[in-house]
Formats: C-alpha cells, sequence, structure tokens
C-alpha cells in the first residue's frame, strides 16, 4: 500500500474477508485474481490472525459487486440488483426527517421478492421508550443469515447517521445467532455490548434521533456512492461517544504530531491527560465517561496502537525500533509481545510475510 494516510485507522478482521468472498465462490466465481487486485494474499485468508486496511476490503467489495452482479454478493437468499441500494437512498432523500426515511428505505426493500424485511418500531407513547430497527428476513443458510445481518445493521446504522450528519448512538444491538468466532468485533463495529442468540436481529437507540432533520442531497448522495463501500463500512467522526472522540484524538497524535502546536515532525501517542485537555474534561471525567460506555483509555489505546502497527509493518518502511517508541512502548521488547499477542506473530516476521516488499 505504501502510503501512511491509513495509519490509524481500523484494520478488518479474516473473518470478514472470508465472508465476503464465500458467495462468489459459490456462484463459481474464481476469487484468487480478485483477492490480489485487492492486494490481498489469498494464503492469507488461511491465518485467523491476519487484519486488513480498509481501503483493501473496499476494493474487495467492489470486484466482488462486478463478478457477481449482485448487491449481497451472492450471499443473499435472491440477488439484489445493481443499483438497488442507491436507487433506495434516491427515494429517502426527499424525506423530511430520518424516521420518515428509514420506513421509505424499508417499504422500498420489501417491493423485492426475497429482499430483507426490514422494519422501523418507533418507541412513541412513553418515557424510555426507544425506536427499534430490526431484520427480519430469512437468508440461505444460517451462517451466511449471520453475515449478512451484520452487514445489514452496519450498513444502515451508517446510512442513518449520514441522512442526518450525526452519529447516532446505539443503546443496544442483539443479534439471533449465537457469538461467531469474531464476536469481540462487533462491540467496535456498533460502539455498544452486542447480545447474541436474541429472538431477532435488531438495534435500539433515543426515538428522538427519528425527527432529525435528513440534511443530504443529491449531490452528497452522488459522493457517497462514488466512495462506496467506504463512506458506509467506515466510521464517520461525527463524535456522538467519547469513546470515538478519544480514539480520534489517538489516531490523530500519531498522524500529525503529539507536541504543541503540532511541532513535531513523527507523531507519537498522546497521554491520557492530554486527551481530557483536548476534550476539555479532567482526567478522572474521562476516565469514568469511557466507564460508563464499557471501554477505557487503555483499551482504545492498544486498538490504535495495533492498527497503527499493522498499517506501519504492511506498507512503509519504518524501523521497528523506531516504530514501537511512536506507539508509546517503554522499550522494543515490550512492543514485540503485545504485536505477538495482536496477530500471532512478531513485527519482524510480519512485515517480511506481508510487507510492502513481501507482495
Amino acid at each position: 500500500m505504501g502510503r501512511t494516510k491509513g495509519r490509524g485507522r481500523r484494520t478488518v478482521t479474516v473473518h470478514h474477508v472470508r465472508a465476503a468472498v464465500r458467495g462468489a465462490q459459490r456462484l463459481g466465481v474464481d476469487t484468487a485474481p480478485l483477492l490480489q487486485r485487492a492486494r490481498i494474499p489469498p494464503l492469507l485468508l488461511g491465518d485467523d490472525h491476519a487484519r486488513f486496511s480498509p481501503e483493501q476490503f473496499a476494493r474487495l467489495v467492489r470486484a466482488l459487486h462486478r463478478a457477481t452482479g449482485d448487491e449481497f454478493l451472492g450471499l443473499g437468499s435472491a440477488r439484489s440488483r445493481p443499483g438497488t441500494f442507491a436507487m433506495m437512498c434516491y427515494a429517502s432523500l426527499g424525506c423530511p426527517d430520518l424516521g420518515t426515511a428509514l420506513e421509505r428505505g424499508a417499504r422500498f426493500y420489501r417491493l423485492f421478492p426475497g429482499g430483507p424485511d426490514l422494519a422501523l418500531e418507533r418507541g412513541e407513547g412513553g418515557e424510555g421508550r426507544e425506536a427499534v430497527f430490526g431484520i427480519h428476513g430469512r437468508l440461505r443458510t444460517r451462517h451466511e443469515s449471520q453475515i449478512v445481518a451484520e452487514w445489514l445493521m452496519l450498513i444502515w446504522h451508517r446510512l442513518a447517521g449520514w441522512l442526518i450528519g450525526r452519529r447516532i448512538p446505539l443503546l443496544w444491538t442483539q443479534f439471533a445467532h449465537p457469538a461467531p468466532p469474531h464476536a469481540d468485533e462487533y462491540e467496535h463495529l456498533f460502539d455498544c455490548t452486542p447480545h447474541f442468540g436474541g429472538d431477532r436481529t435488531a438495534a435500539g437507540f433515543d426515538p428522538r434521533w427519528l425527527s432529525a432533520p435528513v440534511v443530504q442531497d443529491e449531490a452528497s448522495l452522488q459522493a457517497l456512492l462514488r466512495r462506496a463501500p467506504d463512506g458506509l463500512l467506515g466510521r464517520p467522526e461525527y463524535g456522538t461517544t467519547v469513546a470515538q472522540q478519544v480514539r480520534h484524538a489517538l489516531a490523530g497524535g500519531l498522524r500529525t504530531g503529539g507536541g504543541p502546536g503540532g511541532r513535531r515532525a513523527t507523531g507519537r501517542l498522546p497521554e491520557l491527560r492530554e486527551v481530557a485537555a483536548r476534550l476539555a474534561v479532567s482526567p478522572a471525567t474521562l476516565r469514568r465517561r469511557l466507564d460508563e460506555e464499557d471501554t477505557s483509555f487503555q483499551r482504545l489505546k492498544d486498538q490504535v496502537r495495533r492498527d497503527a502497527a499493522i498499517g506501519s509493518l504492511r506498507g512503509t518502511g519504518e524501523p521497528i525500533e523506531e516504530l514501537a517508541v511512536r506507539l508509546g512502548f517503554s522499550e522494543g521488547a515490550a512492543f514485540h509481545r503485545a504485536f505477538r499477542r495482536w496477530t500471532g506473530m512478531t513485527p519482524g516476521a510480519y512485515r517480511l510475510a506481508y510487507g510492502r516488499t513481501a507482495r
């Protein structure tokens, strides 16, 4: 990949890449050239610790869309023709508020045989009620229903936030399947603790968001669709959770430099007190708010460190010892231990296997 602009961004687990190619493989599509076009070594799919950049995953999804002619990548109970999602978005743009837009989008997909059965419950009529967006449709197999349900929930959550220009905090998420091997990824995807094995797949949020006005227009939708799937699978920094703001501050420090006025030539990971000052709260208050969101500064720091380390080792020639210092490790041995815990490999072995010169 060779460029550093992706440092600090979230990486994608191998489980999502495996799932993305499964439907195409059933349709008889040779996925090896598509993986190579996305700069994903096919053999890497056998490594349970492998992770990929958002750019790699987006390139793969675009290639799979073209190869399958199906927006569900061959994983749904029926084909979704290219352009279906775009037309649903255009139909929702003219709505006055988010609730009306979500209901129109759900009705749109119910027009197609085999399409997902989406539904919005407004949660009106009393204090403490929640709005719930759910998926009731059945897909081909149990495993495929897990993957498509996860992606549908993710995309509809991102789309709802995009329509109103705000990230919508979810109160809870529930999935009608057992916890998958990558269950620990769900909390990072949805910013709330997931529950598995429920009677349906759904997410709850404050119903006040439903009255938020739709702020997008056709020009911004065209820009979103040109970037697809990046704009919907990524995490726009609307700053509606403390954890998201902290992660953004940590990743930004690595990219632009952590010293006063950005004078440092090389970025570094800001300390808790620096991030707290940037958010205009005390360190104790920041710790408490993160705890209320079921996370911690250390957990967020480790996530940013992991993704930055993978991005550097895959795409740059940054010396490993310098990388360790930049990520805030007191010694190289501590970085080696942490990286082995994240990926099952040492930093040197990872660079040798998956770095730019290994392709």
